[in-house]
């Protein structure tokens, strides 16, 4: 019996492995018949490692900053090959999407000094393959009102696709507690400190909260907001470093990227490399053991109160993860989370996924709660007018105010990259402002016409980017603050 079993585990071995070839050959395949490498996807700009992080100033990491910057410049732009200086291409020096060109250079750390003395202290963490870019809107309104506001570049990010090909979700943390000590120093103590994560900032934000329960040097935030959180991604995330495999053979180097396309965003990536979906696993991994420690000897309690934007429906990080290892774990301490339904005035009834029209009411947990629970939706399916369904903490009941927004008939949900930019935002809004130019205009592309045209391909595109609720999220994340 002994020996049958064995047999039967070497089969099965032996089949996995024999599997795990075929994809590999298959990746490889894939890749090598895709575009070449560029520049930005071979050099690495060096980056201050997390102790030197930890022991920085905000100037020693400015001064770091302004060097990888300028190594980018040199060993990048300054080598492009004659095919390469072309207007989609945002490290040739002569395209309208070159960061240079622009008043200031988002992909940079930045602080938004408020006019007077500070009131507060607010800290920006943008997302994955992101830049400090995509939390300007919030970072202005909080400086409006009276806060100091620092976002800061992640390690690997705004300089080049190839440094996430190194970075760590430990030199992200790091980074993190460097913008929250400067935040703590330049308004001193006693003052809100706020700190607003997106996407994986999202998931350094909560971290950085939860280290805070268990290590007192570390400042506590006051309250925390999070906007489309990656508190869980995809399963595919926990394997992606087996794709990257072939890429330890220097023929093979283009297997480590899931994707290689044109870099035409002034302020994100579009090419993806394996090790950013590795770091976003082993950095939710880490995520969900604390918040599960902590929750059991109770320490949660002590957790500022967390204010969360999500869309029902989101392809990059799990909605039901951040209800159920996040919201399910809360104390009753002031909580809530805000949901953007689908579109049900769209008629695509038939045409939606399985599941997706009925996504909200799967992923709820029933009422009563400790967390408030407000809901974006259609006033009814006959109108495109939106409104807010708030049921508060403790309540069975649902309160229903008009929002004075509607949908528009064009779009039939929000997108993971959607929630922080305003119909306005000069690069991804549908409305841009003229005075807001970067150079290209993504979210006011109606994305309709002949195949190969364009110089990408349509699925970059047809996510939509901008928020028409945003004018409601910003009155949300600004409730309690002083005026203007």
């Amino acid at each position: 019996m002994l020996n049958k079993t064995r047999k039967l585990l070497v089969r099965i071995a032996a089949v996995g492995f024999v599997l795990l070839v075929v994809v590999l050959a298959l990746r490889v395949w894939d890749m090598q018949n895709g575009p070449p490498l560029g520049p930005w996807h071979t050099f690495v700009p060096e980056e201050l490692d997390r102790d030197a992080v930890d022991r920085a100033d905000w100037a020693r990491w400015i001064a770091a900053e302004d060097s990888l910057f300028a190594s980018v410049r040199r060993e990048v732009s300054g080598r492009l090959e004659p095919e390469e200086q072309v207007a989609t291409n945002r490290y040739f020096s002569g395209s309208p999407v070159d960061p240079d060109r622009f008043a200031r250079n988002w992909n940079r750390s930045f602080v938004l000094e408020p006019d007077g003395p500070p009131r507060g202290a607010a800290v920006f963490l943008h997302g994955l393959t992101d830049a400090p870019f995509s939390l300007r809107h919030f970072a202005e309104t909080y400086r409006a009102r009276g806060f100091v506001a620092i976002g800061i570049r992640m390690p690997g990010h705004g300089a080049a696709p190839s440094g996430l090909t190194q970075a760590v979700w430990e030199d992200w943390m790091a980074a993190t507690r460097l913008a929250v000590r400067e935040a703590r120093r330049r308004a001193g103590t006693g003052l809100p400190l706020h700190i607003v994560g997106y996407s994986n900032g999202g998931a350094l934000a909560l971290k950085h909260a939860l280290d805070a329960l268990e290590d007192e040097r570390l400042p506590q935030a006051d309250r925390l907001v999070l906007i489309s959180p990656m508190v869980g991604v995809t399963a595919f995330a926990r394997f992606a470093g087996i794709a990257g495999l072939p890429a330890l053979l220097p023929r093979f180097a283009k297997t480590a990227w899931l994707d290689i396309q044109p870099e035409f965003n002034p302020f994100k990536f579009n090419s993806f490399p394996v090790n950013a979906a590795r770091q976003t696993y082993r950095l939710t991994a880490a995520l969900h053991e604390q918040l599960d420690r902590l929750a059991t000897v109770g320490t949660l309690r002590r957790l500022p109160p967390v204010l969360t934007f999500q869309s029902v429906v989101d392809a990059t990080v799990s909605t039901p993860a951040v209800l159920s290892r996040l919201y399910a774990r809360l104390p009753a301490n002031g909580s809530e989370i805000v949901l953007f339904d689908l579109n049900r005035n769209t008629r695509f009834g038939p045409l939606f996924g399985a599941g997706a029209d009925a996504a909200l009411e799967r992923i709820l947990p029933p009422a009563p709660r400790d967390f408030a629970v407000t809901v974006i939706a259609n006033i009814s399916p006959a109108t495109t007018e939106a409104t807010v369904r708030r049921t508060p903490a403790g309540a069975t009941a649902t309160e229903e105010t008009p929002l004075g927004l509607a949908w528009p008939r064009d779009v039939f949900s929000l997108s993971h990259v959607a929630l922080p930019f305003p119909p306005q935002d000069g690069l991804y809004g549908n409305e841009p402002d003229p005075a807001d130019d970067f150079g290209v205009r993504l979210g006011a592309l109606a994305v309709r016409g002949e195949r190969g045209v364009l110089a990408v391909g349509l699925d970059s595109l047809s996510r939509v980017t901008w928020n028409p609720f945003f004018p409601y999220v910003l009155d949300r994340v600004t409730g309690g603050l002083p005026p203007p």
